[in-house]
């Protein structure tokens, strides 16, 4: 029986603190080689908090993050030289064109892939004499994409690298990435906005509530639990929740019930089409972005 692979990266009981705010509460996760992990959560959830920690940018104030099997914080220099960045914000010296750019990092990498960076920013169509800082949003962001992809990294971390771009600049940028990871063995560990650009690729999702990490697991699996329901009870509509589920969001209106179950079972589902109250019952599966919404877009309704 063949060993588990270690995880490339890991947070083990990693709590981050600003003064009396707690960032992070003991988060625990792994990224696997060869997955595509997409780490979601709502603005001040905490994502970039454990990106920073997972770089060894940022000591927790409890718990630790792992490279490599090594700790993040004490052996950061070392585990960069197998790790990529693409950050939330473009960051580059102005002054400095893409060429210039990709020339200054190929002296920081023994395996700098000269003519792969090159192909990239001519694939992309990134004008070679303009300074970075008056490249578009997402002319940057390919910027950063093809520099740190420029070294053949292990491990890609991007920190919602479609943030700020229009329709089209995103589409393209997703697309390239989805491109570049079909022709490599990249692990990616991602936080992104863009659910439904990025749905294609994650193979792992974890979802962060007010610093917790409340879902951590395999797309599939995910997506396989969520399931939406709608039905109609007859008579009083008392209790509407779908008898033997675990219930997400329940609507109600009137005697038409929608309901976000989060332990789908056929057999289950049988059982409550059966019940005499119980009429038109359908099933449906979910979108990531619909699971998020249901586990962290707020109250119950």
């Amino acid at each position: 029986m063949s060993e588990t692979p270690a995880p490339l990266c890991t947070a083990e009981q990693i709590t981050v603190k600003y003064g009396k705010i707690t960032a992070c509460d003991a988060v625990t996760f792994g990224v696997e080689p060869g997955a595509v992990y997409a780490l979601l959560g709502r603005n001040g959830a905490g994502k970039s908090s454990l990106v920073r920690c997972l770089l060894g940018q940022q000591k927790p104030k409890a718990g630790h993050a792992t490279l490599f099997g090594k700790n993040a914080w004490k052996t950061r220099a070392k585990a960069m030289e197998r790790t990529g960045v693409v950050p939330e914000r473009p960051d580059a010296p102005p002054a400095m064109t893409a060429p210039q750019l990709a020339k200054f990092c190929s002296k920081l990498y023994r395996n700098w892939d000269h003519a792969g960076v090159a192909q990239r920013l001519e694939r992309y169509a990134i004008p070679p004499k303009v300074p970075f800082g008056k490249l578009s949003r997402g002319q940057a962001q390919e910027v950063m994409l093809a520099l740190a992809l420029g070294h053949h990294p292990d491990l890609l971390i991007l920190d919602d690298p479609t943030l700020g771009l229009d329709a089209v600049a995103r589409k393209g940028l997703v697309e390239e990435l989805i491109g570049e990871l079909a022709d490599r063995d990249t692990t990616v560990l991602l936080t992104t906005h863009d659910l439904a650009g990025f749905e294609g690729i994650a193979t792992h999702v974890g979802i962060l509530q007010v610093g917790q990490l409340v879902v951590n697991e395999d797309l599939e699996g995910l997506k396989g639990r969520f399931r939406r329901l709608r039905y109609r009870v007859v008579g009083e509509c008392v209790d509407a929740d779908p008898v033997g589920f675990d219930c997400g969001p329940v609507r109600v209106v009137g005697q038409d019930v929608e309901a976000v179950v989060t332990d789908f079972d056929e057999e289950r589902f049988a059982a409550f089409g059966g019940e005499e109250r119980i009429e038109d019952l359908e099933q449906e599966s979910m979108s990531l972005e619909e699971i998020f919404i249901a586990v962290a877009g707020g109250e119950r309704d």
